[in-house]
């Protein structure tokens, strides 16, 4: 009995997948990493998982989970390898209203959970563009980000509870809904991020959070990222922290999203070189319920905040959305950034973070180490500006690998110099993997190989991504 076929006696032969079947498995979404599975097994269930694994650690074959195959890193190149795809466990087990949580299987997409959580007027607050096909179990194992993290944190502060198949096929009920249990090591924590390395997620517990009654949403232009912080820092002490998203978009970038996304429009009539969205949401009644003149006070707040930076001179125009459609338009130019730095020739594309007021030094930094690399290059900079997280695409004027290799170096050198880390919310997969022996302390990798290496003896769970050997 071949591996594949004691596998399918398990799990059923339409859900072992090879040949033209598991052709859609073989590229991720950026199209940058290509591989051939031995096969792609979709079990139904935790026990199908389980039951999985212990063939492949009796025979020591490599097993690679996959999600919603929207990384960008290269976590689930799956060459040779048994790719566990998890899009069946797809059950929202329970939504607990007054605990605000919700108990999901790891195939849950997360544009589903959003409207779960919606249907009883709350939100599970983690939001980027993928969020159509990424599912939880990819989103915990990458500790995603997205644009919300300035109120809510990364998906690791909005997970309580897992489940987690061990290399050996056990099974690991970490479950809990609590927000407080000092019970020993926290293998909850250690099992988020470790992109499938040390064990495959099959379930969560994650945070709910009560829906927004209103948002107040704009764009802003101001002068330097040094007015940005301020308004951030302003904003945040009049609305007692609401605000949910900060996102800078330089000149540079409105103009490729106008010139790439259809349907794009300017912000504003003038352009100019610093463009901000920036969102508040409003919990309360109070702050929520249009008054006597029909005004949202959370949209007054936010006006008579920018009136006064404007009569400063700290805020050169602003723009706020009067309804839903406007919102949903600002919202589109940040999420079309994706589709946006992956048009066009070659590009090294990196996803850095730097303290909030060493993010003005970086564009400082960088552009003149690209140049002396590559004089034709030109830069595009999207950024969560109120969580330090940015993302550099740089286009090179040539296909070169030494060239590109040198591009990701200087990056690096910029980062380092300010305290900052090479990869924010996209995790490390393989495409990273030079980067972590070069940036990563020493004595950090020698504990992380002892980590892997206590969880897997056998190194069947993602092998070659994360940690370098």
């Amino acid at each position: 009995m071949t591996i594949l076929t004691e596998i399918a006696a398990i799990i059923g032969d339409k859900f072992v997948l090879t040949g033209q079947d598991a052709a859609p498995f073989a590229t991720d979404w950026t199209g940058a990493y290509t591989a051939t599975p031995r096969a792609v097994l979709r079990p139904a269930d935790t026990g199908e998982v389980a039951a999985i694994l212990k063939i492949a650690h009796r025979t020591a074959t490599p097993v690679v989970p996959v999600s919603g195959h929207t990384g960008l890193t290269g976590g689930t190149l799956a060459d040779d390898a048994l790719m566990l795809s998890v899009d069946r466990l797809n059950t929202i087990t329970a939504i607990d209203v007054k605990g605000r949580t919700a108990t999901v299987g790891a195939g849950v997409i997360l544009s589903s959970l959003h409207a779960a959580a919606d249907e009883h007027d709350l939100i599970f607050p983690l939001t980027f563009g993928a969020r159509g096909s990424a599912m939880i179990g990819g989103v915990l194992s990458t500790n995603a980000g997205g644009s919300n993290v300035l109120k809510y944190g990364n998906t690791r502060e909005l997970c309580l509870g897992l489940e987690v198949v061990t290399a050996d096929g056990r099974i690991m009920n970490l479950m809990s809904a609590l927000h407080k249990d000092n019970s020993g090591l926290n293998l909850r924590q250690l099992m988020i991020g470790a992109e499938g390395t040390l064990g495959i997620i099959t379930a969560a517990v994650m945070k709910l959070q009560p829906k927004p009654r209103a948002y107040a949403t704009a764009m802003v232009a101001v002068q330097n990222l040094d007015d940005a912080l301020m308004l951030l820092n302003i904003l945040q002490d009049d609305t007692g922290g609401a605000v949910e998203a900060f996102e800078y978009m330089p000149r540079n970038y409105i103009d490729r999203h106008l010139a790439l996304a259809s349907g794009a429009e300017p912000p504003f009539a003038t352009a100019y070189d610093v463009n901000i969205m920036v969102e508040v949401g409003a919990t309360s009644q109070r702050d929520a319920a249009p008054d006597a003149h029909g005004q949202i006070p959370v949209v007054a707040a936010l006006e008579d905040i920018l009136g006064r930076m404007m009569e400063d001179g700290q805020v050169l125009d602003a723009v706020i959305a009067q309804n839903e459609a406007q919102r949903r338009k600002m919202w589109e130019r940040r999420e079309d950034a994706g589709e946006i730095a992956f048009q066009g020739g070659p590009f090294v594309n990196t996803d850095v973070a730097v303290p909030l007021d060493k993010i003005s030094q970086f564009e400082a930094a960088v552009t003149p180490k690209i140049k002396a690399i590559d004089p034709d290059a030109t830069e595009l900079i999207v950024a969560h500006l109120g969580d330090g997280n940015i993302h550099h695409t740089t286009y090179v004027s040539r296909n070169d690998p030494d060239i590109m290799g040198r591009m990701v170096e200087a990056v690096e050198d910029v980062v380092q110099s300010l305290g900052g880390t090479f990869s924010a919310e996209h995790g490390i997969g393989v495409s990273k993997l030079d980067t972590m022996r070069r940036r990563k302390d020493p004595v950090a990798l020698d504990a992380m190989r002892a980590v892997k290496n206590a969880l897997d003896p056998k190194g069947i769970l993602n092998p070659g991504k994360v940690i370098p050997d």
